[in-house]
């Protein structure tokens, strides 16, 4: 089999000025805010910018400027060849208006510039900051930067793009640019995970892969064979993955920064590779099934930013994972499972299996004492109906979280909804002859009851469960982006455990 690519690694460097040769040089544009007639709006640099480039520079991109070849638009890349030996290769990429700049427009922005430059090798790209951009932002230009290095395209015996061997950030702080780093490289981690084919990333390369990085990184790191799974009663992890040649996992991952303190738990659905069992998908549907373990891809990225940055919390991390298929000893429909926790379920479709395989790693979550649980699962189509491809799906046991993890997703601008959680819906998932059956009544509402299910297993802990069906791997690229894996809330899950310092 072809190797695949190396993970994308461009050295970082912050400057306090311009390198003598930058490379390509990329700056920023905004709209002017005091024009009243959007027609007329036109770009303009910040002064600090304009003070770094030679006089017959500024006078090159004044003039795109004043023709409309530079409007100042939010998302517009202008690349310009000069023959200014400052800037040979010249990007102005514009922010649209400096007051309504979030920081997803910064991660995009920076993105979008190394996504496009992307078509042929690079020694060098120099990115020139002004006052454009908040400071407090700085880290997020970077791991956009880094973020747009990563792709699907792991196996192209000749790669479609190319990662630029340096980034240089003319205008941040050096702390800055390794938050960025660490941020976005984490990022790109989780989605190599999940980009590769789902032979390589069984139960067993995933536990492998995710020990590796703990050994790098400093985390500990256990990890439960099929055996271990046994004794511990995990009989819903196994059920799942009875069918598979590659036997079920459990991966638990350790951050001690926060002293004697309860620790914030994150869990993660690890279904490697779903054909949806005796229940079978049909082909489109299981084409991109190497996906359904983008949750615990993304509790490995989450926990290997938290220690590389020296988030001071502890952090658990927990991966319940196994490979769906179809032998004579699969788990069928109408058998009851006793789960670790006691409780019963049963199995009325076998492709309802991501909430069979988290009713026993939500049990081991709460069995450490946390003070809250996080899950994260590509758990339901439903939520994909609800609420479309782009936003992940809130529900909660408790309010107070659900904000807290609602308002730092909205600070790094991955859009989430949340959905509710009414005692009504109790009464979907009760089963005739055991606790719980492991689907609700029909289609409606099937990412509320998946949820509901989810909640017999936490006990009285806060918890919030994140449904990233939809967001977690996506069809078509965009300008800051490649298709596949997003590495959806890894971002805003580093924020609401940092912020809780």
């Amino acid at each position: 089999m072809v190797e695949p690519l190396p993970m994308p690694s461009p050295h970082i460097t912050a400057s306090e000025s311009l390198p003598k040769k930058p490379g390509v040089l990329v700056i920023f544009a905004t709209q002017k805010e005091s024009e009243s007639d959007a027609a007329s709006k036109q770009a303009e640099l910040d002064a600090k910018v304009r003070g770094a480039l030679d006089k017959s520079l500024v006078e090159t991109i004044d003039r795109l400027i004043a023709s409309g070849e530079i409007s100042g638009s939010a998302g517009e890349t202008v690349c310009v060849a000069t023959s200014h030996d400052q800037a040979p290769m010249l990007v102005v990429a514009s922010l649209g208006s400096a007051s309504q700049l979030t920081r997803g427009g910064v991660v995009d922005a920076s993105a979008t510039v190394v996504r496009k430059l992307a078509d042929k090798s690079r020694a060098q790209i120099t990115f020139l900051v002004g006052g454009e951009i908040d400071s407090d932002d700085h880290d997020a230009l970077v791991a956009g930067a880094l973020t747009a290095c990563e792709g699907q395209h792991l196996y192209q015996s000749q790669p479609s793009t190319f990662v630029p061997e340096s980034l240089t950030f003319v205008g941040i702080s050096s702390s800055a640019a390794e938050v960025g780093e660490k941020i976005g490289s984490s990022v790109n981690h989780t989605r190599r995970l999940v980009n590769e084919p789902p032979t390589i990333m069984n139960p067993t390369e995933f536990a492998n892969q995710a020990a590796a990085m703990a050994a790098a990184e400093g985390l500990t790191c256990e990890i439960w064979d099929e055996h271990r799974l046994e004794s511990e009663g995990c009989r819903a992890i196994l059920a799942v993955g009875r069918a598979s040649t590659s036997p079920p996992r459990l991966v638990i991952l350790k951050h001690n920064g926060g002293g004697s303190e309860p620790p914030i738990a994150i869990v993660g659905k690890g279904v490697t590779f779903d054909s949806g069992g005796l229940s079978i998908k049909p082909s489109d549907g299981m084409v991109d099934m190497k996906c359904d373990m983008a949750g615990a891809a993304t509790v490995v990225g989450v926990m290997r930013a938290i220690a590389r940055l020296g988030i001071k919390r502890n952090v658990i991390g927990l991966c319940g994972l196994a490979e769906n298929m179809i032998s004579g000893d699969s788990y069928k429909l109408g058998d009851v499972i006793e789960t670790r926790s006691g409780k019963t379920i049963e199995i009325l479709n076998t492709d309802a299996e991501g909430r069979v395989v988290l009713a026993d790693t939500l049990d081991v979550a709460v069995e450490h004492g946390p003070s809250v649980i996080v899950d994260l699962a590509t758990l339901t189509g439903a939520c994909m109906v609800a609420l479309g491809n782009d936003v992940a799906g809130f529900m909660t046991n408790n309010q107070d979280l659900c904000d807290e993890v609602t308002s730092a997703a909205q600070v790094e601008c991955e859009p989430v909804w949340q959905l509710p959680m009414f005692p009504l819906y109790n009464d979907k998932v009760k089963s005739k002859v055991a606790d719980i059956k492991n689907v609700g009544e029909g289609r409606w509402g099937g990412a509320i009851t998946a949820a509901k299910f989810l909640e017999h297993f936490v006990k009285d802990t806060p918890w919030l469960h994140i449904d990233i069906a939809g967001p977690a791997f996506v069809d078509s690229a965009k300008p800051s982006r490649d298709a596949g894996a997003t590495g959806v809330m890894v971002r805003s899950l580093i924020r609401f455990i940092g912020d809780k310092q």
